[in-house]
């Protein structure tokens, strides 16, 4: 894949202007939303365009990623739409001059027409994360696109799949997930007009709206109950957004009739009640609750999205982060058996994400600060191959086995649609702030520029190889501010100093070390967060554990033997053919881990600055995030020494 186009346009980071951006989180509304949140939050998000990622792992996946998404072409991202539409007729060449999307973009996939909705998504978000006018241009020709397909429907309608898909969904036939596939697209309408300013994006996703509300209003209970038992993703969480753009109360009916009794009322009563649900097809559901006590302040959404989340993590959540086998849920009884080369399907974790930067928002929370920050280094980060920046589907945790890669232009799995907006927005959590204060989430290296102080921070680290942050102030005059940095529940005594003078500190691990002083030009903070060993057992089973270095899942490197060289793809369109991928695990592989409970660091060494480490046997352990094109263990057999 060639960069260059790509890392042209993202050296112009910061150059030329950036729309009004992530107005659906708490703060950022500047005007663009007719419906106010009714709660008052603990934190508020910074826009991307007010954060810029210095060099880091980070940024190059970043850059990966913005090359993928450069190098699809709109005309192909539109093929099957206006296939759908028939809008080809009178076009010279037509049909035959476009090359076809394959995988899940295939003209006979159900899904077909996702991708677009997620590059919508990630243009908009990749435009305000570095300002390139590139994304801003892709991102208006493919809106300018849609809304062609959709005037020639005539009736608002716009999908890459017949309107009789829908119409199938709403008789109870067996239809994949039409409702999921329009949320996708509502979604990436209504960034490019949050993010990119794109204000025929808004009249074309309201134009869906109007279409929807015609559909659905007149249909009874017992058909809508039906109805929403195929997978719907998050599309009301998309209407409760539209709502809020609009005023239009129609569009919060749509998001009321998405209201998925038989799934939230559970955790409105407190019930674990998970089973073994399909995973990905539940978080939706409760980030449209958290949109909606965001909104209308409505107590029990608040409640049962926590309590979800609380459950999530507790129970239900793999050490690095994810969640799921095969997709599901499974009984947290038998969580050994459920360590499988299947597990963690990666849209699960960026919806897991999403969740947890609501409820940052409404507690500020170091708790899920820090499991952010453990989802996102082990699992997304992780996710995509550094040589080719394709990304995987799951993140399969059995001994032996491996991460398997989409391919540039035949997998589009649901998991290259989340990757390419993960890849895009590393920024958006690193900072927030309160009136009055800054909060320091995520040791990413970065440059925050608080407008309203006439303050700017600059962070620089190595982290996690190193457990020095750096943050450097300029101010344009004396500002007094709290400085909230997360003291890590995994760190050991933090040090910190201000313009090298060490400072008493009185905060605890698991909570944040507030920092309050008039700020000048040039003060300097150092943070030193003393990172050592720890393992998390399965919780079934105190035998089988995953060893940490801080918040890095650390995994023992296992050879290629068996594996497709020089890297293991998956081409596949069908959705049963990937999660039974066989990966041919050798026999006799070094899968066993002899532990030093009283003096671990007797068990391992480190060997090098990158965070590799070797055990006592000659084991060689490395960042679970840079285990790629290899066999790997994370779940260990413990030998207690």
């Amino acid at each position: 894949m060639n960069l260059k186009s790509s890392l042209a346009a993202f050296l112009l980071c910061g150059c030329g202007s950036v729309g009004l951006a992530q107005s659906v989180y708490p703060g950022q509304h500047q005007g663009k939303f007719k419906v106010e949140n009714k709660v008052g939050f603990a934190a508020e998000c910074f826009d991307l365009k007010d954060v810029r990622l210095l060099p880091s792992r980070f940024r190059e996946n970043m850059e990966r990623d913005s090359a993928w998404m450069v190098s699809i072409e709109v005309d192909r991202l539109l093929h099957s739409f206006r296939t759908a539409a028939g809008v080809y007729a009178g076009r010279e060449g037509g049909y035959m001059t476009v090359k076809k999307l394959g995988g899940w973009e295939s003209l006979d996939c159900e899904l077909r027409g996702h991708t677009a909705g997620h590059l919508l998504s990630a243009c908009s978000l990749m435009y305000a994360a570095t300002g390139s006018e590139i994304f801003k241009l892709k991102g208006d020709s493919l809106v300018a696109g849609l809304a062609e397909v959709q005037e020639a429907n005539g009736n608002g309608y716009l999908s890459a799949f017949p309107e009789e898909l829908i119409n199938r969904n709403i008789r109870g036939g067996s239809v994949w997930a039409p409702w999921y596939t329009l949320h996708k697209i509502f979604s990436g309408l209504i960034d490019q007009y949050l993010y990119a300013d794109n204000r025929q994006a808004l009249d074309v996703v309201k134009r869906m709206g109007d279409w929807a509300y015609g559909k659905l209003q007149p249909l009874d209970e017992a058909v809508r109950r039906k109805m929403i038992r195929n997978e719907f993703g998050g599309i009301n969480e998309s209407f409760y957004n539209l709502y809020a753009l609009t005023g239009d109360e129609r569009y919060r009916w749509l998001a009321r009739f998405f209201y998925h009794n038989e799934m939230i009322d559970p955790l409105k009563a407190g019930k674990d009640d998970l089973g073994t649900k399909h995973t990905n097809t539940f978080i939706p559901k409760v980030l449209a609750e958290a949109r909606n006590y965001e909104l209308t302040g409505d107590g029990e959404s608040r409640a049962l999205s926590e309590f979800f989340w609380r459950t999530m993590i507790g129970r239900h959540t793999f050490a690095p982060g994810c969640s799921s086998d095969k997709e599901h849920f499974f009984d947290p009884a038998q969580f050994s058996k459920h360590i499988s080369g299947y597990t963690g399907e990666t849209c699960c974790t960026y919806n897991m994400l999403k969740l947890s930067r609501h409820l940052f928002c409404w507690s500020a929370s170091a708790e899920v600060a820090d499991y952010y920050e453990r989802a996102l280094y082990n699992h997304i980060l992780g996710q995509q191959d550094p040589k080719t920046g394709m990304v995987a589907y799951f993140l399969p945790l059995k001994a032996g086995t491996h991460k398997v890669y989409s391919t540039p232009e035949n997998s589009f799995w649901c998991c290259v649609g989340s990757g390419f907006e993960s890849h895009a927005k590393y920024a958006e959590n690193i900072y927030s702030r309160t009136r009055d204060g800054l909060f320091v989430n995520l040791f990413i290296p970065s440059v925050v520029d608080w407008k309203e102080k006439g303050m700017r921070v600059r962070l620089d680290t190595e982290f996690p190889e190193s457990e020095t942050v750096r943050l450097s102030i300029s101010a344009d005059a004396p500002v007094r501010a709290a400085l909230n940095l997360r003291y890590p529940s995994w760190s050991g005594k933090a040090e910190v100093r201000i313009n090298g003078k060490k400072v008493k500190i009185a905060s605890k691990p698991g909570t944040y070390i507030v920092l309050e002083r008039e700020w000048k030009d040039g003060d300097c903070i150092e943070v030193a967060y003393p990172m050592d060993f720890h393992l998390e057992f399965a919780p079934d089973n105190r035998n089988i554990a995953s060893l940490l270095y801080g918040p890095v899942v650390l995994a023992g490197e296992l050879g290629t033997q068996g594996m497709e060289l020089p890297a293991p793809y998956s081409d596949s369109s069908k959705y049963n053919d990937y999660y039974t991928y066989d990966y041919h695990i050798p026999a006799g592989l070094p899968v066993t881990l002899k532990w030093n409970s009283s003096h671990p660091e007797k068990t391992l060494r480190r060997i090098s600055r990158s965070l590799a480490f070797e055990t006592v046997d000659g084991q060689r352990l490395i960042p679970l995030y840079d285990a790629h094109r290899q066999r790997y263990v994370v779940y260990w057999r413990l030998e207690r020494e």
